[in-house]
């Protein structure tokens, strides 16, 4: 019965696009602060409008793994967008974040600018150089915003960057979502953005020109490799956009981490239209994230979808044999299990017999519904061969008996509702037996 259940894991593996090493695990867009009338008033590094937003995206890597690179290629544009321009702080911004000095995010609203990094949002000062992290899990206080700021151009008594908008979780003046590491990485190189003799930034990173989207086949920026602030959570810091609008991107990132203690490179992408060896298309890295059906025990299941679109999954997934040819072929069965097909001759090592005792002769017939399931099933018995007492049983994948039960022998139709509201999700294994002959089925305990 391992085996078999094995076999049936590695199905639904297949079908769901199961990936035994998910370095990257989601791209997390962090609200980080919306400005209000007071930040309107600061001019020193050009006008916000008040009502922008500014986000903060967060590459989320299983524990380990570190990030190395974003980039666009000729197959694989970055791109990053928004229906209004991005904001750009003309006096003290930066194209990348590790550029800045601690003490220029004490200025104005400075700490809105939009720019790119790998983690690090801070020169290395005083011993110390802070990296990214969201809000939620930082514990250290903060150093932006309130007390902490001069105020701006019209010297705002108490400061700027104090605006409590609940959307974005705990103000900047209690969390500025930065926080130091042990591992700074180094040997930073850029390509695509900036100048490479002036080092003029005319992208939407720099504020010479005003802009609402960067697009690029051919950027780069890396390092030699950033791990999150939390190493459980492993979030690491790649981008900071301020704007008014609405916005979008593509990304592609590459993440480097020891697999069976052998140091291996992923490159993830956010389009599938071309992928070259060692490329994996990751829905994640598109936003607003593409949705359809992303429940692989639903036909209609579409791996390369990022969220559920309500009304996209319609057909449950039913496992069985199809093959006509047969002795146990499942006319109800959507989805074919060649494994679970027996010939004469050939069953997979089971007893022929029990699975399909109607070669002998002599048999009964059963049918549970749905299958799978996220709650309870309904198992019908339907037995010409009365008076033969009625058994079932349910084990686990680990052979565990979790239901055991005797029938009335005397009704030709049984309806006997299986409880599994309590069980866990996974395959369960149906084991029925009318006088001597045995009946098994799959069940499928699903979200």
């Amino acid at each position: 019965m391992k085996n078999l259940t094995a076999f049936i894991l590695s199905s639904i593996f297949v079908l769901s696009g199961v990936s035994a090493f998910a370095q990257l695990e989601r791209v997390y867009i962090e609200k980080y602060y919306v400005s209000d009338a007071n930040d309107a008033t600061d001019i020193t590094g050009g006008i916000l409008p008040a009502g922008s937003t500014t986000y903060r995206v967060y590459v989320d890597m299983a524990p380990g793994f570190r990030l190395k690179k974003i980039y666009g290629d000729n197959n694989h544009p970055f791109v990053i967008k928004s229906t209004e321009n991005f904001y750009n702080h003309s006096a003290d911004g930066q194209t990348f974040a590790k550029d800045f000095v601690r003490a220029r995010y004490l200025e104005n609203i400075v700490a809105l600018d939009s720019w790119l990094t790998i983690g690090q949002t801070t020169k290395t000062q005083a011993g110390k150089t802070y990296f990214g992290i969201p809000k939620e899990s930082d514990t250290d206080g903060s150093f932006i915003g309130g007390v902490n700021n001069d105020g701006g151009s019209a010297m705002i008594s108490g400061g700027l960057l104090t605006n409590a908008d609940p959307s974005c979780g705990s103000p900047l003046t209690i969390a500025d979502g930065m926080d130091t590491l042990v591992n700074i990485p180094t040997t930073w190189f850029s390509l695509g953005v900036t100048d490479f003799v002036t080092g003029a930034d005319t992208t939407i990173f720099g504020s010479l020109n005003a802009g609402t989207e960067f697009n690029s086949r051919q950027f780069e920026l890396r390092n030699t490799g950033t791990v999150g602030v939390l190493g459980d959570s492993n979030q690491v810091l790649i981008a900071q956009l301020t704007t008014a609008g609405e916005l979008s991107f593509n990304l592609n990132v590459e993440i480097e981490g020891e697999v069976n203690g052998e140091l291996q490179t992923f490159t993830y992408v956010g389009t599938d239209s071309v992928l070259l060896a060692g490329e994996m298309y990751h829905p994640f890295l598109i936003y607003p994230l593409e949705c359809g059906c992303n429940d692989p025990l639903y036909l209609e299941y579409d791996p390369t979808v990022g969220c559920l679109d309500v009304g996209s999954c319609i057909t449950p997934i039913i496992y069985g044999c199809m093959d006509s040819m047969a002795c146990n072929f499942d006319p109800q069965s959507n989805f074919n299990v060649q494994g679970l097909c027996c010939y004469p001759g050939l069953c997979n090592g089971r007893d022929i017999a029990q699975v399909c005792p109607s070669l002998l002769g002599e048999s009964f017939e059963l049918e549970v519904f749905p299958n799978p399931s996220n709650d309870d099933f309904t198992l019908n018995i339907f037995s010409g061969m009365s008076d033969e007492p009625i058994h079932y049983e349910i084990v686990n994948t680990y052979g565990v008996k979790i239901i055991s039960k005797d029938l009335s022998a005397t009704e030709k139709v049984i309806d006997e509702v299986l409880e599994f509201s309590n069980q866990q999700n996974g395959l369960y294994h149906l084991i029925v037996t009318v006088g001597g002959k045995v009946e098994t089925m799959i069940l499928v305990k699903s979200n």
